[in-house]
Protein backbone atom coordinates (compact mmCIF):
# COMPACT_ATOMS: atom_id res chain seq x y z
CA UNK A 1 0.00 0.00 0.00
CA UNK A 2 2.95 2.33 0.69
CA UNK A 3 3.63 2.95 -3.04
CA UNK A 4 0.10 3.15 -4.35
CA UNK A 5 -0.19 6.87 -3.93
CA UNK A 6 2.63 7.34 -6.42
CA UNK A 7 2.35 4.45 -8.86
CA UNK A 8 2.92 4.87 -12.57
CA UNK A 9 -0.77 4.90 -13.45
CA UNK A 10 -1.10 8.16 -11.53
CA UNK A 11 1.09 9.92 -14.14
CA UNK A 12 2.27 12.60 -11.73
CA UNK A 13 5.09 14.49 -13.42
CA UNK A 14 8.28 15.41 -11.54
CA UNK A 15 8.31 18.97 -12.83
CA UNK A 16 9.33 20.89 -9.69
CA UNK A 17 12.96 21.96 -9.27
CA UNK A 18 14.70 22.84 -6.01
CA UNK A 19 13.86 26.50 -6.60
CA UNK A 20 10.21 25.61 -7.28
CA UNK A 21 10.05 23.55 -4.08
CA UNK A 22 11.62 26.38 -2.06
CA UNK A 23 9.10 28.81 -3.55
CA UNK A 24 6.28 26.53 -2.36
CA UNK A 25 7.74 26.59 1.18
CA UNK A 26 8.25 30.36 1.23
CA UNK A 27 5.08 31.14 -0.70
CA UNK A 28 2.88 28.97 1.51
CA UNK A 29 4.32 30.55 4.67
CA UNK A 30 4.30 34.23 3.72
CA UNK A 31 0.64 35.03 3.47
CA UNK A 32 -1.42 37.20 5.76
CA UNK A 33 -0.22 36.39 9.29
CA UNK A 34 2.89 38.55 9.44
CA UNK A 35 0.89 41.60 8.40
CA UNK A 36 -2.02 41.14 10.84
CA UNK A 37 -1.44 38.84 13.81
CA UNK A 38 1.06 40.98 15.73
CA UNK A 39 -1.84 43.22 16.80
CA UNK A 40 -3.60 40.42 18.70
CA UNK A 41 -0.31 39.00 20.02
CA UNK A 42 0.77 42.40 21.38
CA UNK A 43 -2.59 42.89 23.09
CA UNK A 44 -2.18 39.52 24.81
CA UNK A 45 1.38 40.03 26.11
CA UNK A 46 1.45 43.83 26.44
CA UNK A 47 5.17 44.44 25.81
CA UNK A 48 7.44 44.56 22.74
CA UNK A 49 9.95 42.10 24.18
CA UNK A 50 7.29 39.47 24.76
CA UNK A 51 5.87 40.10 21.28
CA UNK A 52 9.26 39.25 19.79
CA UNK A 53 9.52 36.27 22.17
CA UNK A 54 6.22 34.87 20.86
CA UNK A 55 7.51 35.09 17.29
CA UNK A 56 10.90 33.67 18.26
CA UNK A 57 9.35 30.67 20.05
CA UNK A 58 7.17 30.02 17.02
CA UNK A 59 10.35 30.24 14.95
CA UNK A 60 12.04 27.62 17.13
CA UNK A 61 9.10 25.28 16.51
CA UNK A 62 9.26 25.96 12.77
CA UNK A 63 12.99 25.33 12.41
CA UNK A 64 13.11 22.24 14.64
CA UNK A 65 9.99 20.87 12.92
CA UNK A 66 11.49 21.43 9.48
CA UNK A 67 14.74 19.71 10.48
CA UNK A 68 12.73 16.62 11.45
CA UNK A 69 10.38 16.77 8.49
CA UNK A 70 13.35 16.93 6.10
CA UNK A 71 14.47 13.42 7.15
CA UNK A 72 11.02 11.97 6.51
CA UNK A 73 10.58 13.83 3.22
CA UNK A 74 13.87 12.48 1.89
CA UNK A 75 12.89 8.94 2.96
CA UNK A 76 9.41 9.00 1.39
CA UNK A 77 9.27 11.51 -1.49
CA UNK A 78 5.70 10.62 -2.44
CA UNK A 79 2.51 12.50 -3.19
CA UNK A 80 0.76 13.26 0.08
CA UNK A 81 3.90 13.96 2.12
CA UNK A 82 2.96 14.20 5.80
CA UNK A 83 0.02 11.85 5.23
CA UNK A 84 2.48 9.20 4.01
CA UNK A 85 4.85 9.81 6.96
CA UNK A 86 2.09 9.30 9.53
CA UNK A 87 0.66 6.30 7.72
CA UNK A 88 4.03 4.54 7.58
CA UNK A 89 4.98 5.39 11.18
CA UNK A 90 1.67 4.80 12.97
CA UNK A 91 -0.60 2.95 10.55
CA UNK A 92 -3.35 3.93 8.09
CA UNK A 93 -5.77 5.12 10.77
CA UNK A 94 -3.50 8.00 11.87
CA UNK A 95 -2.71 8.83 8.26
CA UNK A 96 -6.44 9.00 7.56
CA UNK A 97 -7.11 11.21 10.60
CA UNK A 98 -4.50 13.66 9.35
CA UNK A 99 -5.88 13.73 5.82
CA UNK A 100 -9.45 14.02 7.09
CA UNK A 101 -8.50 16.88 9.43
CA UNK A 102 -6.55 18.56 6.65
CA UNK A 103 -9.62 18.52 4.45
CA UNK A 104 -12.12 19.37 7.17
CA UNK A 105 -10.31 22.27 8.87
CA UNK A 106 -6.48 22.52 8.66
CA UNK A 107 -5.76 23.12 4.96
CA UNK A 108 -9.19 24.36 3.98
CA UNK A 109 -9.41 26.57 7.08
CA UNK A 110 -6.02 28.07 6.28
CA UNK A 111 -7.12 28.73 2.70
CA UNK A 112 -10.30 30.38 4.05
CA UNK A 113 -8.37 32.53 6.57
CA UNK A 114 -5.89 33.74 3.95
CA UNK A 115 -8.74 34.54 1.55
CA UNK A 116 -10.50 36.56 4.28
CA UNK A 117 -7.24 38.44 4.86
CA UNK A 118 -6.98 39.17 1.11
CA UNK A 119 -10.48 40.64 1.23
CA UNK A 120 -9.63 42.53 4.44
CA UNK A 121 -6.82 44.41 2.71
CA UNK A 122 -8.91 44.97 -0.40
CA UNK A 123 -11.08 46.94 2.03
CA UNK A 124 -8.23 49.46 2.32
CA UNK A 125 -8.67 50.26 -1.38
CA UNK A 126 -12.46 50.41 -1.44
CA UNK A 127 -15.10 50.82 1.26
CA UNK A 128 -17.40 48.50 -0.71
CA UNK A 129 -15.49 45.54 0.72
CA UNK A 130 -16.14 45.31 4.47
CA UNK A 131 -16.89 42.69 7.09
CA UNK A 132 -20.11 44.44 8.14
CA UNK A 133 -21.46 45.29 4.67
CA UNK A 134 -23.84 42.37 4.25
CA UNK A 135 -25.33 40.80 1.16
CA UNK A 136 -26.92 38.23 3.45
CA UNK A 137 -27.32 39.40 7.06
CA UNK A 138 -26.08 37.06 9.83
CA UNK A 139 -28.47 34.21 10.58
CA UNK A 140 -27.87 32.95 14.11
CA UNK A 141 -27.75 29.23 14.88
CA UNK A 142 -26.98 28.83 18.59
CA UNK A 143 -23.61 30.42 19.31
CA UNK A 144 -22.80 30.75 15.62
CA UNK A 145 -24.15 32.68 12.67
CA UNK A 146 -23.93 32.33 8.89
CA UNK A 147 -23.47 35.53 6.90
CA UNK A 148 -22.26 36.79 3.55
CA UNK A 149 -20.61 40.19 3.65
CA UNK A 150 -18.86 41.75 0.69
CA UNK A 151 -15.58 40.80 2.41
CA UNK A 152 -16.67 37.17 2.61
CA UNK A 153 -17.82 37.23 -1.03
CA UNK A 154 -14.40 38.44 -2.21
CA UNK A 155 -12.80 35.61 -0.20
CA UNK A 156 -15.08 33.02 -1.82
CA UNK A 157 -14.40 34.33 -5.34
CA UNK A 158 -10.64 34.27 -4.72
CA UNK A 159 -10.71 30.64 -3.56
CA UNK A 160 -12.80 29.44 -6.49
CA UNK A 161 -10.70 31.38 -9.01
CA UNK A 162 -7.38 29.92 -7.82
CA UNK A 163 -8.92 26.45 -7.63
CA UNK A 164 -9.94 26.74 -11.27
CA UNK A 165 -6.49 28.02 -12.29
CA UNK A 166 -4.77 25.05 -10.62
CA UNK A 167 -6.90 22.55 -12.53
CA UNK A 168 -5.17 23.85 -15.68
CA UNK A 169 -1.91 22.01 -14.98
CA UNK A 170 1.18 22.02 -12.75
CA UNK A 171 3.10 24.47 -14.92
CA UNK A 172 0.37 27.10 -14.58
CA UNK A 173 0.24 26.74 -10.80
CA UNK A 174 4.04 26.73 -10.58
CA UNK A 175 4.35 29.91 -12.66
CA UNK A 176 1.86 31.78 -10.45
CA UNK A 177 3.56 30.47 -7.31
CA UNK A 178 7.07 31.53 -8.29
CA UNK A 179 6.01 34.92 -9.64
CA UNK A 180 3.96 35.90 -6.61
CA UNK A 181 6.48 34.47 -4.11
CA UNK A 182 9.31 36.57 -5.52
CA UNK A 183 7.05 39.64 -5.55
CA UNK A 184 5.75 39.29 -2.01
CA UNK A 185 9.17 38.42 -0.55
CA UNK A 186 10.44 41.65 -2.12
CA UNK A 187 7.46 43.51 -0.61
CA UNK A 188 8.18 42.09 2.86
CA UNK A 189 11.84 43.05 2.50
CA UNK A 190 10.70 46.54 1.47
CA UNK A 191 8.58 46.81 4.63
CA UNK A 192 11.56 45.75 6.76
CA UNK A 193 14.06 48.09 5.10
CA UNK A 194 11.72 51.11 5.17
CA UNK A 195 10.72 50.41 8.77
CA UNK A 196 14.23 49.84 10.11
CA UNK A 197 15.92 52.67 8.20
CA UNK A 198 13.19 55.33 7.91
CA UNK A 199 10.72 54.47 10.66
CA UNK A 200 12.77 55.06 13.84
CA UNK A 201 11.18 57.69 16.08
CA UNK A 202 11.23 58.53 19.79
CA UNK A 203 7.49 57.81 20.15
CA UNK A 204 7.81 54.19 19.06
CA UNK A 205 7.39 51.15 21.30
CA UNK A 206 11.18 50.80 21.28
CA UNK A 207 11.53 53.89 23.52
CA UNK A 208 8.17 54.43 25.21
CA UNK A 209 7.28 50.97 26.56
CA UNK A 210 8.73 48.58 29.09
CA UNK A 211 10.09 45.64 27.11
CA UNK A 212 9.58 42.92 29.71
CA UNK A 213 7.10 44.28 32.29
CA UNK A 214 3.77 44.64 30.50
CA UNK A 215 1.97 45.81 33.65
CA UNK A 216 4.09 48.97 33.44
CA UNK A 217 2.51 49.56 30.00
CA UNK A 218 -1.02 49.46 31.40
CA UNK A 219 -1.50 45.77 30.56
CA UNK A 220 -4.28 44.17 32.55
CA UNK A 221 -5.07 40.52 31.72
CA UNK A 222 -8.71 39.54 31.47
CA UNK A 223 -9.64 37.50 34.54
CA UNK A 224 -12.58 35.89 32.73
CA UNK A 225 -10.20 34.53 30.11
CA UNK A 226 -7.61 33.30 32.60
CA UNK A 227 -10.00 31.91 35.20
CA UNK A 228 -8.31 33.86 38.02
CA UNK A 229 -7.68 37.45 39.06
CA UNK A 230 -4.08 38.61 38.47
CA UNK A 231 -3.85 40.85 41.54
CA UNK A 232 -0.23 40.22 42.62
CA UNK A 233 3.02 40.32 40.66
CA UNK A 234 3.31 36.54 40.90
CA UNK A 235 -0.19 36.14 39.46
CA UNK A 236 0.66 38.64 36.73
CA UNK A 237 3.74 36.60 35.76
CA UNK A 238 1.64 33.41 35.65
CA UNK A 239 -0.94 35.24 33.50
CA UNK A 240 1.84 36.43 31.18
CA UNK A 241 3.20 32.90 30.71
CA UNK A 242 -0.27 31.56 29.91
CA UNK A 243 -1.06 34.40 27.52
CA UNK A 244 2.33 34.07 25.83
CA UNK A 245 1.12 30.67 24.64
CA UNK A 246 -2.05 32.15 23.19
CA UNK A 247 -0.02 35.00 21.69
CA UNK A 248 1.85 32.35 19.69
CA UNK A 249 -1.33 31.39 17.78
CA UNK A 250 -0.83 34.11 15.18
CA UNK A 251 2.92 33.60 14.77
CA UNK A 252 2.47 29.83 14.48
CA UNK A 253 -0.23 30.32 11.87
CA UNK A 254 2.02 32.76 9.99
CA UNK A 255 4.84 30.20 10.07
CA UNK A 256 2.70 27.16 9.29
CA UNK A 257 2.20 25.44 5.93
CA UNK A 258 5.93 24.84 5.41
CA UNK A 259 5.04 21.15 5.26
CA UNK A 260 2.98 21.78 2.12
CA UNK A 261 6.00 21.12 -0.07
CA UNK A 262 5.95 17.50 1.12
CA UNK A 263 2.42 17.13 -0.26
CA UNK A 264 3.86 17.72 -3.74
CA UNK A 265 6.87 15.43 -3.17
CA UNK A 266 5.72 13.11 -5.98
CA UNK A 267 6.34 15.99 -8.40
CA UNK A 268 9.75 17.20 -7.09
CA UNK A 269 12.89 16.28 -9.05
CA UNK A 270 15.74 14.58 -7.13
CA UNK A 271 13.64 14.73 -3.92
CA UNK A 272 16.29 13.18 -1.65
CA UNK A 273 18.40 16.31 -2.11
CA UNK A 274 15.92 18.99 -3.06
CA UNK A 275 13.20 18.48 -0.44
CA UNK A 276 15.45 18.86 2.67
CA UNK A 277 17.16 21.90 1.18
CA UNK A 278 13.88 23.52 0.20
CA UNK A 279 12.51 23.01 3.72
CA UNK A 280 15.56 24.32 5.54
CA UNK A 281 16.33 27.26 3.26
CA UNK A 282 12.70 28.30 2.98
CA UNK A 283 11.92 28.08 6.70
CA UNK A 284 15.15 29.79 7.76
CA UNK A 285 14.53 32.68 5.38
CA UNK A 286 10.92 33.24 6.48
CA UNK A 287 11.60 33.01 10.23
CA UNK A 288 14.37 35.60 9.89
CA UNK A 289 12.19 37.94 7.84
CA UNK A 290 9.33 37.67 10.32
CA UNK A 291 11.48 38.65 13.29
CA UNK A 292 12.85 41.63 11.38
CA UNK A 293 9.34 42.68 10.31
CA UNK A 294 8.17 42.73 13.92
CA UNK A 295 11.22 44.73 14.91
CA UNK A 296 10.26 47.18 12.15
CA UNK A 297 6.78 47.51 13.70
CA UNK A 298 8.30 48.16 17.12
CA UNK A 299 10.69 50.92 15.95
CA UNK A 300 7.95 52.56 13.85
CA UNK A 301 4.78 52.47 15.98
CA UNK A 302 3.98 53.02 19.64
CA UNK A 303 2.81 49.89 21.44
CA UNK A 304 -0.77 51.18 21.36
CA UNK A 305 -0.40 51.69 17.60
CA UNK A 306 0.48 48.02 17.16
CA UNK A 307 -2.25 46.84 19.51
CA UNK A 308 -4.99 49.07 18.08
CA UNK A 309 -4.14 49.03 14.38
CA UNK A 310 -7.40 49.41 12.41
CA UNK A 311 -8.79 45.89 11.75
CA UNK A 312 -5.41 44.57 13.02
CA UNK A 313 -3.61 45.84 9.88
CA UNK A 314 -0.26 46.47 11.60
CA UNK A 315 1.76 46.53 8.38
CA UNK A 316 -0.39 49.21 6.75
CA UNK A 317 -0.38 51.25 9.97
CA UNK A 318 3.42 51.06 10.00
CA UNK A 319 3.75 52.16 6.40
CA UNK A 320 1.22 54.95 6.91
CA UNK A 321 3.27 56.27 9.83
CA UNK A 322 6.33 56.48 7.56
CA UNK A 323 4.97 57.34 4.11
CA UNK A 324 1.50 58.69 4.82
CA UNK A 325 -1.67 57.59 2.96
CA UNK A 326 0.26 56.36 -0.09
CA UNK A 327 2.16 53.98 2.21
CA UNK A 328 -1.14 52.44 3.33
CA UNK A 329 -2.23 51.83 -0.26
CA UNK A 330 1.14 50.43 -1.32
CA UNK A 331 1.21 48.05 1.63
CA UNK A 332 -2.37 46.92 1.07
CA UNK A 333 -1.56 46.06 -2.56
CA UNK A 334 1.61 44.24 -1.50
CA UNK A 335 -0.32 42.19 1.07
CA UNK A 336 -3.01 41.33 -1.45
CA UNK A 337 -0.26 40.01 -3.72
CA UNK A 338 1.17 38.08 -0.76
CA UNK A 339 -2.10 36.44 0.23
CA UNK A 340 -2.99 35.67 -3.38
CA UNK A 341 0.32 33.85 -3.91
CA UNK A 342 0.06 32.12 -0.54
CA UNK A 343 -3.36 30.70 -1.31
CA UNK A 344 -2.19 29.49 -4.70
CA UNK A 345 0.48 27.38 -2.97
CA UNK A 346 -1.95 26.08 -0.35
CA UNK A 347 -4.54 25.12 -2.96
CA UNK A 348 -1.96 23.50 -5.23
CA UNK A 349 -0.39 21.40 -2.43
CA UNK A 350 -3.40 20.42 -0.33
CA UNK A 351 -5.21 18.58 -3.10
CA UNK A 352 -2.27 16.15 -3.44
CA UNK A 353 -3.00 14.74 0.04
CA UNK A 354 -6.61 13.86 -0.74
CA UNK A 355 -5.41 12.38 -4.03
CA UNK A 356 -2.93 10.15 -2.17
CA UNK A 357 -5.62 9.10 0.34
CA UNK A 358 -8.02 8.15 -2.44
CA UNK A 359 -5.28 6.05 -4.07
CA UNK A 360 -5.11 4.17 -0.77
CA UNK A 361 -8.92 3.67 -0.81
CA UNK A 362 -9.25 6.05 2.16
CA UNK A 363 -11.16 8.79 0.37
CA UNK A 364 -13.69 9.08 -2.44
CA UNK A 365 -12.38 7.09 -5.40
CA UNK A 366 -12.98 9.93 -7.84
CA UNK A 367 -10.62 12.17 -5.83
CA UNK A 368 -7.77 9.77 -6.71
CA UNK A 369 -8.00 10.55 -10.43
CA UNK A 370 -6.11 13.04 -12.55
CA UNK A 371 -7.41 15.13 -15.42
CA UNK A 372 -5.85 15.28 -18.88
CA UNK A 373 -3.32 17.84 -17.60
CA UNK A 374 -2.03 15.42 -14.92
CA UNK A 375 -3.42 17.25 -11.88
CA UNK A 376 -5.97 16.00 -9.30
CA UNK A 377 -8.80 18.26 -10.49
CA UNK A 378 -11.56 16.55 -8.49
CA UNK A 379 -9.52 16.89 -5.28
CA UNK A 380 -8.93 20.56 -6.09
CA UNK A 381 -12.62 21.24 -6.66
CA UNK A 382 -13.75 19.45 -3.49
CA UNK A 383 -11.15 21.36 -1.46
CA UNK A 384 -12.14 24.68 -3.03
CA UNK A 385 -15.86 24.30 -2.36
CA UNK A 386 -15.37 23.36 1.30
CA UNK A 387 -12.80 26.13 1.90
CA UNK A 388 -15.24 28.65 0.42
CA UNK A 389 -17.97 27.46 2.80
CA UNK A 390 -15.64 27.88 5.80
CA UNK A 391 -15.53 31.64 5.20
CA UNK A 392 -19.26 31.94 6.03
CA UNK A 393 -19.70 31.04 9.75
CA UNK A 394 -18.81 33.35 12.66
CA UNK A 395 -19.35 33.31 16.43
CA UNK A 396 -22.15 35.22 18.14
CA UNK A 397 -21.65 37.01 21.48
CA UNK A 398 -24.51 38.68 23.38
CA UNK A 399 -23.72 41.29 26.04
CA UNK A 400 -25.75 40.24 29.12
CA UNK A 401 -26.31 43.84 30.23
CA UNK A 402 -27.12 45.61 26.95
CA UNK A 403 -28.20 42.53 24.94
CA UNK A 404 -26.08 43.92 22.09
CA UNK A 405 -24.99 41.26 19.60
CA UNK A 406 -21.37 41.08 18.42
CA UNK A 407 -20.26 38.85 15.56
CA UNK A 408 -16.83 37.26 15.80
CA UNK A 409 -13.81 38.01 13.66
CA UNK A 410 -13.79 35.26 11.04
CA UNK A 411 -10.02 35.43 10.60
CA UNK A 412 -9.10 35.11 14.31
CA UNK A 413 -11.60 32.27 14.83
CA UNK A 414 -10.21 30.29 11.92
CA UNK A 415 -6.69 30.64 13.35
CA UNK A 416 -7.66 29.06 16.68
CA UNK A 417 -9.54 26.22 14.96
CA UNK A 418 -6.58 25.53 12.68
CA UNK A 419 -3.52 25.88 14.90
CA UNK A 420 -4.86 23.70 17.72
CA UNK A 421 -5.62 20.77 15.41
CA UNK A 422 -2.63 21.30 13.12
CA UNK A 423 -0.05 21.23 15.90
CA UNK A 424 -1.20 17.82 17.12
CA UNK A 425 -0.27 16.34 13.75
CA UNK A 426 3.00 18.25 13.64
CA UNK A 427 3.85 16.64 17.01
CA UNK A 428 3.03 13.21 15.60
CA UNK A 429 5.13 13.91 12.50
CA UNK A 430 8.17 14.96 14.54
CA UNK A 431 7.63 11.91 16.75
CA UNK A 432 7.64 9.77 13.59
CA UNK A 433 11.35 10.52 13.17
CA UNK A 434 12.03 8.84 16.53
CA UNK A 435 9.55 6.02 15.85
CA UNK A 436 11.09 5.17 12.47
CA UNK A 437 14.65 5.21 13.84
CA UNK A 438 13.56 2.25 16.03
CA UNK A 439 10.96 0.71 13.75
CA UNK A 440 12.96 0.71 10.50
CA UNK A 441 16.62 1.62 11.09
CA UNK A 442 17.57 -0.09 7.82
CA UNK A 443 15.65 2.36 5.62
CA UNK A 444 17.77 4.59 3.43
CA UNK A 445 17.92 8.13 4.81
CA UNK A 446 19.42 10.61 2.32
CA UNK A 447 19.21 13.24 5.08
CA UNK A 448 19.53 12.78 8.86
CA UNK A 449 17.94 15.23 11.30
CA UNK A 450 20.57 17.66 12.58
CA UNK A 451 20.87 17.53 16.37
CA UNK A 452 18.92 14.28 16.78
CA UNK A 453 17.44 13.38 19.30
CA UNK A 454 17.57 16.80 21.03
CA UNK A 455 15.87 18.66 18.16
CA UNK A 456 12.69 16.51 18.03
CA UNK A 457 12.48 16.51 21.84
CA UNK A 458 12.64 20.35 21.92
CA UNK A 459 9.85 20.53 19.37
CA UNK A 460 7.60 18.03 21.12
CA UNK A 461 7.98 19.62 24.59
CA UNK A 462 7.23 23.19 23.41
CA UNK A 463 4.37 22.07 21.16
CA UNK A 464 2.68 19.96 23.86
CA UNK A 465 2.85 22.87 26.33
CA UNK A 466 1.30 25.13 23.71
CA UNK A 467 -1.53 22.68 22.94
CA UNK A 468 -2.38 22.38 26.65
CA UNK A 469 -2.24 26.15 27.10
CA UNK A 470 -4.59 26.81 24.17
CA UNK A 471 -7.00 24.12 25.33
CA UNK A 472 -7.20 25.93 28.69
CA UNK A 473 -7.49 29.49 27.37
CA UNK A 474 -9.56 28.96 24.22
CA UNK A 475 -11.65 25.82 24.75
CA UNK A 476 -14.56 26.90 22.55
CA UNK A 477 -12.50 27.41 19.40
CA UNK A 478 -9.58 25.02 19.92
CA UNK A 479 -12.06 22.42 21.22
CA UNK A 480 -13.99 22.57 17.97
CA UNK A 481 -10.73 21.99 16.12
CA UNK A 482 -10.08 18.86 18.18
CA UNK A 483 -13.67 17.65 17.74
CA UNK A 484 -13.32 17.98 13.99
CA UNK A 485 -10.24 15.77 14.16
CA UNK A 486 -12.07 13.18 16.29
CA UNK A 487 -14.97 12.95 13.82
CA UNK A 488 -12.51 11.13 11.60
CA UNK A 489 -12.39 8.09 13.92
CA UNK A 490 -15.88 6.70 13.14
CA UNK A 491 -15.54 7.85 9.53
CA UNK A 492 -12.33 5.80 9.18
CA UNK A 493 -13.94 2.59 10.44
CA UNK A 494 -17.00 3.12 8.24
CA UNK A 495 -14.73 3.71 5.25
CA UNK A 496 -12.66 0.59 5.93
CA UNK A 497 -15.81 -1.50 6.33
CA UNK A 498 -17.24 -0.22 3.05
CA UNK A 499 -14.06 -1.04 1.11
CA UNK A 500 -13.53 -4.57 2.47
Amino acid sequence: MGDRANDSSGKLVRGLSRLDATMIVVGSMIGSGIFITSAESSRLVGAPGWLLAAWALAGVLTITGALCCAELAAMWPRAGGQYVFLREAYGPSIGFLFGWSLFLIIQTGTIAAVAVAFANFMGVLTDRVASDLYLIAPYAIGGYAISLSTQQLVAVVMILFLTTVNTRGLQTGKFIQNTFTFTKTAALLGLIVIGLFLGWNDQSALYTSSWWKPWENGWNPDATQLGFEAATEGALILALVLLLGRAMVGPLFAQSAWNNVTFTAGEVRDPGRNLPRALLWGCGLVVGLYLLANLAYIVTLPLSGIQNAPQNRVATASMQAILGPRGTILMAIAIMISTFGCNNGLILAGARVYYAMARDNLFFKRVGTLNSLHVPATALIAQGIWAALLTLPRTVTINPQTRAVTYGNVYTQLLEYIVSADLVFYILMVGAVIVMRYKAPQLQRPYHTLGYPLVPIIYIVIAVLFVLDLAYLAPSTSGIGYLMVLTGIPIYFLWRRSTT
